[in-house]
């Protein structure tokens, strides 16, 4: 397949589907939803060849949990699917509407990004999450999910083209990438791609970076951490991070860092330590931790995503030293404080410069769906466009709509006119 060309024949349908209804739009959804429940056995049988290949090729246990696809799976995206169709045309939305004079009327109007590439780890829930998303929210998509889902991805993306082409919009708003040199190609359509999402390691967001003009929407590490404050409700405290660690280790809100307030330390480290070990957690630390509860030793510098059973520990004297090691060894993903003192929640909320700033719960809720947003085509740890899960709102635009009559600039420079700038 030749990505450039295709590409191209996107670019072209991209406005036919920025125009299209929202009846179209959500009609298409729900059929992406009938077939996925009418063809599950086929998408079923696809995704044991991929577990089966994975397991020849001796893929990590973290990678097999993420590509399998089973009932679970499979009612956790019809769910997704079933909120997105709820929410609100998220296009045509007036967030300005002024009068520059009389008869001269500007309008700030919402609308898609256009054509939107996304590369993403080998989870085929994330293939149906991406697709829908742009669907709902006008975007075109280029799809390239990892290698180790092929079978099931190429499944699910055929029933999901079929599904959108069947209730009338563009045939080239979707398409799919399945060869790992696909990638470089696609890195270098800056006149038809209006924006990346890389999903994946470090390496291979920075890779994504640098090699291309296309502006690259993303995140890198997620290196989560709770910090366990002195005012902390400790028996509040270990359900959460035991959830924040265990509920699912493979994912990027997962807790990768625990910061203990040295004030409890002694009392609270074995407890903490005992019911992490009891969910198979292995855990690592500095030397004074260790002189505490029997762990690993290792350097601050080295606390990292583990994306396993694993997790870092280290001692803090106060909110502010916490907050320092966040904002300096983070990735600015997702961070939480335990504690029963508002003051302090507040003061970490404030000074924690990250996308998610929890108090009392776990870093497992910074997700789309868990948010409300239907499904999320990413976590965003940027600053500009959006930030945190990137639901319908992270994916669209805007653009200006000027009304006029005859109206010439000339008239206001030589002063025979004047702006009155009156909101409408």
């Amino acid at each position: 397949m030749n990505i450039r060309e295709e590409v191209g024949k996107m670019k072209k349908d991209a406005p036919f589907l920025a125009a299209s209804p929202i009846e179209d739009r959500n009609r298409a959804l729900e059929k992406i939803a009938e077939n996925l429940k009418a063809h599950k056995e086929d998408i079923f049988q696809a995704n044991d060849k991929d577990l089966e290949e994975a397991e020849k090729n001796e893929v990590s246990a973290t990678v097999i949990k993420r590509l399998k696809f089973n009932e679970a799976k499979l009612k956790d995206v019809l769910s997704g699917i079933e909120q997105l169709i709820k929410l609100e045309d998220p296009l045509e939305k007036v967030t300005l509407a002024r009068e520059l004079d009389e008869g001269l009327t500007l309008y700030r109007i919402s609308c898609p990004i256009g054509v939107i590439g996304v590369i993403f780890e080998a989870r085929p829930d994330a293939m149906v999450q991406i697709s829908t998303l742009c669907i709902k929210s006008g975007n075109c998509a280029i799809l390239k999910g990892g290698k180790e889902t092929t079978f099931t991805n190429r499944v699910l993306f055929q029933l999901i083209h079929d599904s959108v082409v069947s209730v009338g919009l563009p045939n080239n708003c979707l398409l799919q990438a399945e060869q790992h040199n696909e990638i470089d190609e696609l890195l270098s359509c800056h006149d038809s791609v209006d924006l990346l999402i890389p999903r994946g390691s470090n390496a291979f967001v920075q890779y994504i970076m640098n090699n291309t003009k296309i502006p690259v929407m993303g995140h890198a590490d997620g290196i989560c951490h709770i910090y366990v404050d002195a005012d902390a409700d400790q028996d509040k405290a270990i359900p959460i991070i035991v959830d924040a660690k265990t509920q699912y280790t493979a994912a990027c809100n997962a807790v990768e860092t625990l910061l203990v307030n040295r004030s409890i330390a002694r009392e609270f480290l074995p407890k903490m330590a005992a019911a992490l070990k009891a969910n198979g957690v292995k855990l690592r630390g500095t030397a004074e931790v260790n002189d505490i509860i029997e762990i690993e030793t290792i350097e601050e510098k080295d606390f990292v995503e583990y994306l396993d059973l694993i997790a870092s520990v280290k001692l803090v004297d106060n909110i502010d030293e916490a907050i320092e090691h966040i904002n300096r060894f983070g990735s600015h993903h997702t961070d939480c404080i335990i504690t029963e003192n508002a003051d302090n929640a507040h003061r970490f909320m404030q000074m924690v410069d990250s996308a998610g700033v929890y108090q009392n719960c776990s870093t497992r809720f910074a997700d789309g769906f868990r948010y409300g947003f239907g499904a999320e085509v990413g976590i965003s740890t940027g600053k500009i466009h959006a930030r945190g899960p990137v639901g319908l709102e992270g994916l669209v635009t805007y653009k200006y709509k000027l009304f006029g009559n005859g109206h010439i600039v000339d008239d206001y420079a030589t002063g025979k006119k004047m702006f009155h700038h009156k909101d409408v």
